[in-house]
């Protein structure tokens, strides 16, 4: 199982989200934009960290 890799429209979607909590933290000031970090990063790099707990992100393989 590659673990790297995250299906299509999970990438844009934790960008878009992380980049929604961030901007939500510093304009009221409270400390969302540090949990808005996470998802933004595992967009950009292509990983998703919960992958590896749930299995549920992961591309479908050849032949299974």
């Amino acid at each position: 199982m590659d673990y790297n890799k995250i299906r299509k429209i999970c990438r844009p979607v934790r960008i878009v989200l992380g980049l929604a909590l961030i901007i939500t933290g510093v304009v009221t000031g409270n400390a969302l934009f540090y949990l808005g970090v996470v998802p933004l990063i595992a967009g950009i790099v292509n990983f998703c960290p919960l992958c590896i707990i749930t299995k549920k992100c992961d591309l479908p393989q050849n032949g299974e």
